[in-house]
């Protein structure tokens, strides 16, 4: 997916896949003007990402045992009248500053795992930071509307990141 140039420019790179089982894919890369670790901080903050992350209610540890983190979350998804609010809990294992790959293990979805990724880019003295979800709600959800709303949400979540990560560097 990458397109370095576009990137570069500002652009936020999203790209989506209809799966087997009407399961859908979500990918998307921002680029950060801000070092690795302050991206990955951005992303661990995790009790406050109601404060940083458009659509997050509520977000809060669990359980803390070395690089497995269980979180709490509610959130809002959904458009207009398919607005709804979801909960779940995540089983998330941290590779300090290069990945999080994150699961539910229980919640609203039949399917929801996938990770973010951190890749340094020195010579542009930033990060890309990457983001691919495998998504399937319990609640009914067409694949065209889960398709729109990641479409829709995921370039909020990725520029409140960068917004979050380049503030912390001023």
């Amino acid at each position: 997916m990458h397109d370095y140039r576009r990137l570069l420019k500002g652009e936020v790179l999203i790209d989506l896949f209809c799966l087997d089982n009407e399961v859908t894919g979500v990918s998307g890369e921002i680029f950060i003007a801000a070092p690795a670790a302050a991206v990955w901080n951005s992303l661990t903050n995790y009790d406050n990402l109601h404060k940083t992350l458009p659509k997050v209610i509520a977000s809060r540890v669990i359980e803390k045992r070395g690089r497995e983190i269980v979180i709490d979350q509610t959130g809002r998804t959904g458009i207009l009248i398919f607005e709804r609010t979801v909960q779940f809990r995540l089983r998330v294992i941290e590779e300090y500053i290069r990945k999080i790959a994150f699961e539910q293990i229980s919640g609203d979805f039949h399917i929801y795992h996938g990770e973010w990724r951190l890749e340094t880019i020195p010579e542009n003295e930033g990060t890309l930071l990457h983001y691919h979800a495998e998504i399937k709600p319990r609640f009914f959800a067409p694949p065209i509307l889960v398709n729109f709303v990641q479409r829709q949400d995921l370039p909020g979540i990725l520029m409140a990141h960068k917004r979050h990560a380049e503030a912390e560097t001023c």
